[in-house]
């Protein structure tokens, strides 16, 4: 097996704005290194162009949210998105996430490995007006097929609906060729969610906190969700369970430099057993397990989360 080191691209190429690279992705569709999404009215020169708990923090309220044109409630529920999506509403509780992170209608918003787009729906209407949405992705270009897949699939999701997406940004975050995926100091607030768990599998958590670190202006915030693992029990170093010690989370994330703010009980399951043969895929929505214990797996739900808010130092 290759290094995960490997098994990325560089994309020196596309790393300042006068040095950009074009890719076609059909339906009319450019992805270029951070550029919003572009949609094929009204651009045809360019398409021309492209040629084809921790002991010390307490839970608190949030920050007052503002309101835009779009709500986060009404972006939740948009139409949208596919009723399959919106179910999950009430395992993921998206609006209340996001006001406990802060999320305010006019900042720069990146979301780390957004997979298929389930927090985008929600996020990027919400900041489509005055605001930026960015999602940081993997290299679309990697030869690992189900990455490319990956990536493609969140494309063909913002442009078939440019009168949402058509603002997106997309930066490619590949570790280790390309870690500084936005301007240093840039954005308002990184987000991610249930990520941890994978990174901590290939040994590149801390690369990763410190990048959002970089990414992230003076004051700006971390929110963080990711299954909540047993505190009995010693955590893996990988996480191969899927399921990430509350504390272990903290202290990886304080390492980076940030500072834990607020913690929260939102995304709290405690019907979780957390002790499945399979991990955490033995639940709702992978239910990797198929039929086996199946009624028993969809009555506990989605798995228990910690939500966790942390600050970049001002100073």
């Amino acid at each position: 097996m290759r290094p995960f080191a490997d098994h990325w691209k560089s994309n020196r190429e596309c790393s300042t704005v006068l040095r950009i690279r074009i890719t076609e992705f059909g339906r009319g569709f450019c992805m270029i290194k951070v550029l919003p999404i572009c949609i094929a009215i009204g651009i045809a020169s360019i398409l021309t162009a492209c040629g084809q708990p921790n002991p010390g923090a307490e839970s608190s309220e949030p920050p007052a949210v503002e309101k835009s044109g779009t709500s986060l409630a009404a972006a939740a529920q948009g139409a949208r998105r596919s009723d399959e999506n919106k179910a999950r509403n009430i395992f993921r509780h998206p609006v209340e996430t996001l006001e406990f992170f802060g999320i305010k209608h006019d900042m720069t918003v990146v979301e780390v490995a957004p997979g298929g787009g389930w927090y985008t729906e929600v996020i990027a209407p919400y900041l489509r007006d005055e605001g930026k949405f960015i999602a940081g992705h993997w290299d679309p270009d990697t030869y690992i097929e189900p990455l490319r897949d990956a990536v493609k699939a969140y494309q063909d999701m913002l442009a078939a609906h440019p009168e949402i997406y058509d603002k997106v940004e997309m930066a490619v975050l590949a570790y280790p060729v390309n870690m500084e995926f936005v301007p240093p100091e840039s954005v308002d607030a990184v987000l991610t969610f249930r990520n941890i768990h994978s990174w901590t599998r290939r040994d590149v958590h801390d690369d990763m906190f410190e990048a959002m670190y970089t990414a992230l202006k003076p004051g700006g915030i971390l929110g963080v969700v990711e299954h909540r693992g047993n505190p009995d029990i010693q955590q893996d170093s990988k996480a191969l369970s899927g399921y990430v010690n509350q504390d272990y989370a903290i202290a990886m994330i304080e390492k980076a430099g940030f500072v834990l703010e607020a913690t929260s009980e939102i995304n709290a399951n405690p019907k979780d057993r957390k002790d499945y043969e399979i991990g955490v895929w033995a639940l709702p929505p992978t239910l990797r397990d198929g039929d086996k214990n199946r009624a028993e797996y969809l009555a506990i739900g989605e798995s228990d989360r910690f939500t966790l808010r942390f600050r970049k130092p001002a100073g």
